[in-house]
């Protein structure tokens, strides 16, 4: 019986090696694999060539012929390209207004697939292939791995004919293209349910274009959809989008991949190996990259800088306005100095697009190009995604999005952030030099993205608040070491300050980050063989903060925050709102002095806001923070250190005098008389509401709660409560009257307190780590109310003022009914 089993086993191993794919750069350097034998005699539907490619077909030669017969469209496939493995990918082409709310354009991905086209008897289907489970050809555990992992067949083709040759099969693909195939759709299932969607509507939906190329096939197709509430709604319930799907030949051999290490930023995929040693399923994590090899191995050996046998190629998208393509490829082009870090030289070109003549068949959604799209939409943003190889990281094409209304956040923000000590961002009209170094430097931020770098929020920390007004360390260092931080304007230099640099470049983080990606290893023939070497290269810059890397995930440590600069957030907020003061005071002068009209004032102001607002997040955030510095056990310290008990204490007093005391210079009449007719109160309510919320929310608690249990000399939870209770009711301690933005907040934070203490974590939006119930957090809010409630007794009855009296009166009756509800 073993013996059966084993030969059984054996027949299963040698059926799967004789199935194996082999593909390669174009038809005529194929190497022959094993082919389907064809029947004698076509059975059933079956037809001889001729009959089904007639000659009036019209025939586009590539990776698969495609043949245009009347309306039909036919996929003239290759033998030797089944089970082979491609790539499918969706994306939109052209799009109503609004789909998406804005943040869905031209070039936006809605699918990418790994696919497979096999034969099941009279059939061609189309199956989508998973690379995230994996065991060697060679191993038993590969056909558990199969059984357990089996793909689904996304669409199946009836054979139409044999080439004469018996080379290729003919499959009609008319219907799978012109008809809402799911798995390629340009709506998916939360945009039907959004725009009640009842279905497509065939007689005004077709096949626009079809062309083969030698390693993809591009197919446009135009879909109308009926909908009850469509984007944009002018009465005739319609939904129209352009879809291009592009599908890719993959190469051959993937590229060698290399290992993700957490140490460095990288975005990644990850696999799980049933064939490894340990005795798990083992996750193996790999860096998405594109594959860079030297034209000169030897040259490069000896640290000459080399140029890679494919450079990176990045079009303009012929959208693009003139006086901007400059500062575009610019800002692609910066990339190169961090390559010549990894040994390379010209690894990144810039290109403008080309001609009709020079190529009359390019366009921005052939995924043979990475295009720089430049979208016509009110949307105030830019993307650099980016399409790989599932099987090995390898970035095939990117597409960035640059949005036309981008830069008006950045002139707004220049001003806002740099007015006060940065005379040239004084104006709506920012000099158009300063203008395209910032969209220079939002496009070399893009790049980092379609190289393979995510956010890196620690950059910024890794300089002194006090440098970023020296001019000398700013035009040298920028103001973050990296641009892939949010680090946008130096909002730290004050008036006076000369030379200062105000705009983020990149930095010696881009160089090592490029370097760990992308230097070529010759001696390294598998990913295993790449991780000492690597893992030399991070210990050589361990503990230099310049080389951080903190996630942009991360919601508890003040050294990885979003759009903070420097590494003492107290002071660094300091400065920006010592300049925020200068700006909300000047900002009539700058602008409806300037236009005869307040829209760019109550778009300022609003904006202005949110500064102060991110300001004070930043502080917020050392609250009960933890420090997360990711090392190996071979290196010294814990991974995760609270912030100190004396910067938390430091903290709180500066978010009771510059959060929670009112911000009188914030409620300027001259502003907020000119843009709205009510709302002055709320709207400040709603500003220091949402950040003693934020102090007081669950989550924090329990970091406190454990912090204290760690070590007693740590700030603990009751700290927390009885500094913030004190701060917030500074009032109760005299017998002065309480202005209605403090009874507003007063009620923001009894109501915070209420919630504590009757409702539970959100496990949608939070880490369920403690149970609540039964930590210490109800008995400290207990506590905390019951103290507030002996303290408002006594301030009501000392209170001169009626509207405080009534206030603290309605306060302790909340706090009775919360207490005790009988």
């Amino acid at each position: 019986m073993k013996h059966f089993l084993a030969l059984t086993l054996c027949s299963l191993l040698i059926l799967s090696c004789s199935t194996a794919k082999k593909a390669a750069s174009s038809k005529s350097s194929q190497t022959a694999s094993v082919k389907p034998q064809t029947p004698k005699k076509k059975p059933g539907k079956i037809k001889d060539y001729n009959k089904v490619i007639t000659k009036d077909a019209k025939t586009d030669e590539g990776l698969f012929d495609v043949h245009l017969v009347g309306e039909k469209y036919y996929f003239e496939i290759p033998m030797d390209y089944l089970n082979t493995d491609m790539l499918l990918v969706t994306r939109f082409a052209k799009l109503p207004a609004n789909l998406g709310g804005g943040y869905v354009n031209a070039g936006t991905k809605t699918n990418t697939r790994m696919i497979n086209w096999e034969r099941f008897k009279n059939k061609i289907l189309i199956k989508e292939k998973s690379s995230s489970a994996i065991a060697a050809d060679s191993l038993p555990i590969n056909v558990s791995v199969r059984a357990n992992n089996y793909e689904p067949t996304i669409y199946a083709f009836d054979i139409a004919a044999f080439s004469k040759d018996s080379s290729s099969v003919v499959i009609d693909v008319t219907n799978f293209y012109g008809s809402d195939v799911k798995a390629i759709s340009g709506l998916p299932s939360f945009f039907r349910k959004q725009y009640k969607v009842r279905n497509l509507d065939k007689s005004r939906s077709f096949i626009n274009d079809m062309k083969s190329y030698p390693k993809n096939i591009e197919v446009i197709q135009d879909f109308t959809y009926n909908a009850s509430e469509p984007p944009v709604n002018t009465g005739d319930e319609t939904i129209s989008v352009q879809m291009n799907q592009s599908m890719i030949l993959l190469p051959e051999e993937p590229m060698q991949p290399r290992y993700f290490d957490e140490r460095v930023g990288w975005f990644t995929l990850s696999k799980y190996d049933y064939g490894s040693n340990e005795l798990k399923a083992d996750r193996k994590t790999f860096l998405r990259r594109w594959q860079l090899i030297p034209k000169d191995i030897e040259a490069y050996k000896r640290g000459e800088l080399v140029e890679p046998v494919k450079p990176i190629v990045y079009y303009l998208d012929p959208a693009t306005p003139m006086k901007f393509r400059t500062y575009m490829k610019e800002g692609i082009e910066l990339w190169q100095k961090a390559f010549e870090a990894a040994g390379f030289k010209n690894a990144i070109i810039a290109k403008d697009p080309p001609s009709k003549e020079e190529d009359p068949e390019f366009s921005p959604e052939d995924i043979r190009y990475s295009v720089v799209r430049y979208v016509a939409s009110t949307t105030r943003n830019a993307t650099g995604p980016s399409v790989s190889d599932p099987r090995s990281g390898e970035i095939i094409e990117s597409d960035i999005i640059w949005y036309h209304n981008h830069l008006r956040s950045y002139r707004n923000r220049y001003m806002l952030e740099t007015g006060a000590a940065n005379p040239s961002a004084r104006t709506l009209n920012t000099p158009e030099d300063e203008i395209g170094e910032m969209m220079k430097m939002v496009i070399a931020h893009e790049v980092g993205h379609t190289l393979g770098l995510p956010h890196n929020m620690s950059a910024s920390y890794a300089y002194d608040v006090e440098s970023y007004r020296d001019g000398d360390f700013t035009q040298k260092n920028g103001i973050a070491a990296t641009i892939m931080d949010y680090a946008r304007y130096n909002y730290i230099a004050q008036p006076g300050d000369k030379n200062i640099r105000f705009v983020r470049q990149l930095g010696p983080y881009d160089d090592y980050a490029i370097n760990y990606g992308y230097r070529y290893i010759p001696e390294a023939t598998s990913a295993d063989d790449e991780k000492e070497v690597l893992n030399s290269w991070i210990m050589e810059k361990a503990g230099d903060p310049k080389y951080k890397f903190g996630k942009q995930s991360s919601r508890f440590d003040p050294t990885a925050q979003t759009e903070d600069i420097g590494n003492n957030s107290i002071k660094a907020s300091t400065y920006g709102l010592k300049n925020l003061k200068i700006v909300a005071k000047d900002l009539p002068i700058w602008t409806s002095d300037q236009t005869n009209n307040y829209d760019d004032l109550d778009e300022l102001y609003s904006e202005l806001l949110g500064v102060w607002s991110r300001y004070v997040g930043h502080v917020v955030t050392h609250i009960g923070g933890v420090v997360e510095d990711t090392k190996n056990p071979s290196q010294n310290g814990a991974v995760y250190n609270p912030v100190d008990k004396a910067y938390q204490k430091s903290a709180m007093q500066w978010l009771h005098k510059n959060a929670f005391e009112t911000p009188d210079w914030l409620l300027d009449k001259r502003i907020l008389q000119n843009i709205n007719y009510a709302g002055y109160t709320e709207r400040l309510r709603r500003l220091q509401g949402r950040h003693l919320n934020n102090l007081l929310n669950f989550e924090r608690l329990g970091r406190l709660i454990d912090h204290k249990a760690m070590d007693a000399k740590n700030y603990s939870a009751l700290d927390m409560l009885k500094d913030t209770r004190n701060g917030i009711w500074s009032e109760t301690k005299s017998a002065s009257n309480v202005s209605v933005y403090r009874r507003n907040l007063q009620r923001v934070y009894l109501d915070r307190m209420i919630y504590l203490m009757t409702e539970d974590l959100d496990p949608r939006r939070s880490r369920q780590y403690f149970n609540v119930n039964q930590s210490d957090v109800r008995a400290l809010v207990r506590g905390e109310l019951n103290q507030l409630k002996r303290t408002l007794t006594a301030a009501a009855r000392a209170a001169v003022n009626t509207e405080t009296k009534y206030h603290y009166r309605d306060c302790i009756e909340r706090i009775n009914n919360t207490l005790d509800p009988k």
